[in-house]
């Protein structure tokens, strides 16, 4: 498939909204999901604009509860607010302190606000840095660090508004479960999750692709550890944008942790910030070409705070038509020329394609 380069537009513009109320949740003791990743995420930010990119702020507020009862059973919206002010954790790895599931309806709202700023007029680039994640909260339960499910409650506030076709696109090194569990059945949004496997939380394997009128719109692409650049440009030019090119979707979220970085403590991949652009670029490409160029860029996981500042930059520059300044000359029109994809990672994408085919005629 031809490489897709988003048009060039003199001084691009990136819808940014962010909240001082992420800063609160703040486990008692050490944790990996820590409010210093979101410092990381706003120097990135400031990166962008210091390589031209103009900032508009957006505006943050909480999720209404009915925006909130899309993504989420009443029971479980519920047994959060009984946490609301006290301390308490809903799993091992998953803590709650008093300002948490304050901070949680925040993000959640965050979120819906970047797509109100993104459907508001064609061509816009948006990133929601929010805190806590979301991606693996389901519809009954929160996990993997999230309360609740951030692009989930996007998405499902984009078709409230009209649309028809939203793809969430999560390249998070953990499978996107709660995303996957939320939209399962549901054909007006296409998941594709790239991601680590066998892995955190144990699901996604490539036969998990939806039920009833949902069935094929769950893409997974679980990969094999060590995974590189190329593999994962391959993914997309092979796998991901003929999917995307054939659902037509009106709006691209982005599900985007940067944990699958070579540097991240918590996973085994070895992605460069070079891939995050080059999978920038190629969304921004599909968003113009099928989605008016409404691309949302939702802040996931990522550990360690150089990787996470310099792939957040990296993937946002990209999308924005902008090299990075120690980029190679061309490496912005050309795939990943590090290594070829080994035989054990091709042997992942042939097993993709094979399921996927099933319901993409372009595979």
């Amino acid at each position: 498939m031809a490489h897709l380069n988003p048009p060039h537009t003199e001084g691009p513009r990136l819808y940014v909204v962010d909240d001082a109320l992420f800063e609160q949740h703040r486990a008692r003791g050490a944790h990996p999901e820590r409010p210093e990743r979101l410092e990381a995420a706003r120097r990135a930010i400031a990166r962008c604009a210091a390589s031209g990119v103009s900032l508009e702020r957006v505006a943050s507020r909480d999720a209404t509860p009915d925006e909130l009862a899309r993504a989420h059973v009443p029971r479980y919206l519920e047994s959060l607010d009984r946490l609301s002010g006290h301390y308490a954790a809903l799993d091992p790895d998953t803590y709650v302190v008093p300002r948490s599931v304050d901070a949680a309806k925040r993000g959640a709202g965050a979120a819906v606000a970047l797509v109100e700023s993104l459907l508001a007029g064609p061509g816009r680039l948006g990133a929601a840095l929010l805190r806590p994640p979301g991606h693996h909260a389901t519809r009954d339960t929160g996990m993997g660090f999230c309360l609740l499910n951030n692009v989930a409650v996007a998405a499902r506030a984009a078709l409230s508004r009209g649309l028809s076709r939203v793809a969430v696109i999560d390249f998070d090194v953990h499978h996107g479960n709660g995303t996957q569990d939320i939209f399962w059945d549901d054909p007006r949004v296409l998941f594709c999750s790239l991601h680590q496997w066998p892995f955190y939380p144990g699901t996604g394997a490539a036969d998990e692709i939806g039920g009833g009128e949902g069935a094929g719109y769950t893409l997974n692409v679980p990969l094999s550890d060590g995974a590189t650049d190329a593999v994962y440009e391959a993914a997309f030019d092979e796998i991901v944008l003929p999917v995307l090119d054939e659902y037509a979707p009106e709006l691209i979220l982005v599900s985007a942790g940067f944990d699958a970085h070579e540097r991240d403590p918590m996973a085994a991949m070895k992605l460069s910030r070079w891939a995050y652009a080059a999978m920038g670029r190629r969304l921004a490409a599909m968003a113009a070409a099928k989605a008016g160029g409404r691309l949302g860029v939702l802040l996931e996981g990522g550990y360690d705070l150089s990787a996470l500042e310099n792939s957040l930059a990296a993937a946002l520059l990209g999308a924005a038509g902008r090299a990075l300044p120690d980029e190679p000359a061309g490496a912005a029109a050309q795939p990943a020329q590090r290594a070829p994809v080994s035989p054990r990672h091709r042997a992942d994408l042939d097993r993709v394609r094979a399921v996927a085919r099933r319901r993409w005629t372009t595979l």
